[in-house]
């Protein structure tokens, strides 16, 4: 299908300041609202302001693929993609553990979890370390403690209120500002051309419902979706479908507790506490990148 030209004007004129990292996420996510145009190199440039010559080199850098590539990746697993096959996918996960056959984004993670009873009792002696920082996929706000990464949110509305909500949910810890600290674990967080070797270690605060629901979502394979009914069953409650999707919505730790590979069993993408937009860029580069892996194997 034909699209319609986009001008390397048509982006804000904000965006000529933004880093790197940031303007791939916008092209990233241009592409996840335009691949089914086949949009141009100049247009995916375009979304990023840069020229076509150097956004080639800088997407490379940052996504781990080239453009064209990243396009054609997208476009083949939005068409091949088919939701009836992800219950045995997840089972297969479930059997096999945490680590699975990718080296792109597989979670060596180490979970511990914290009911709100025990959060209650440590009161201010949990101390946060939190920042905000801009990363391939858009701008994020991660806090850490001593036992791991317990917030990781993407900035998609104003950074105040995106501050605000971090700030009432750990209200009853001792928060400090951190960018150097929490600079390493975004990188490490986002690594997207190879898998870091280090655990991730996360600290998860919820009912136990609730932890079961992220463990089980720590089990999707990367590039992969399932439905809230096979997370219910994965759990062992088939018929709590409505109770799965509000634990889902409760995940404070965004990518790294891959709650935007939930969907709808019809295959609709739709709530996701960023924004669909931002679960549409997401699943868009684990596309990307899972097919970039199934093809570099092959050869």
């Amino acid at each position: 299908m034909a699209s319609t030209a986009l001008p390397l004007s048509a982006a804000p004129d904000a965006s000529r300041d933004l880093p790197y990292n940031a303007r791939i996420a916008n092209a990233i996510g241009y592409v996840a609202e335009h691949y089914q145009e086949q949009p141009s190199l100049e247009q995916m440039a375009g979304a990023a302001n840069l020229s076509p010559f150097h956004f080639q080199r800088v997407f490379k850098r940052w996504a781990g693929v080239s453009p064209k590539r990243f396009l054609q990746y997208v476009t083949l697993a939005h068409a091949k993609r088919l939701l009836v096959e992800d219950a045995s996918v997840l089972d297969a996960a479930l059997d096999a553990g945490l680590s699975g056959p990718s080296r792109l984004h597989d979670l060596f993670v180490t979970c511990e979890a914290m009911t709100p009873g025990e959060f209650k009792a440590l009161g201010y002696r949990l101390v946060i370390r939190w920042g905000v920082h801009d990363g391939p996929l858009g701008r994020v706000l991660l806090g850490v403690t001593e036992r791991g990464i317990c917030w990781l949110s993407f900035v998609t509305e104003d950074e105040a209120a995106a501050i605000d909500k971090f700030q009432r949910e750990w209200q009853g810890a001792t928060l400090v500002r951190d960018q150097t600290t929490t600079a390493d674990y975004v990188r490490r967080g986002f690594e997207l051309a190879e898998r870091s070797r280090e655990p991730l270690p996360l600290l998860l605060r919820g009912t136990n419902f609730q932890i079961k629901v992220w463990e089980a979502l720590l089990r999707i394979p990367f590039g992969h979706l399932v439905s809230y009914q096979a997370i219910a069953e994965a759990v062992g409650q088939s018929r709590a479908v409505r109770a799965v999707g509000a634990a889902v919505g409760r995940n404070n730790i965004s990518w790294l507790i891959p709650c935007h590979r939930v969907i709808l069993s019809t295959g609709v993408i739709h709530n996701y506490r960023w924004g669909a937009a931002q679960k549409r860029k997401l699943l868009t580069l684990e596309s990307a990148l899972a097919k970039a892996v199934l093809v570099a194997d092959a050869a």
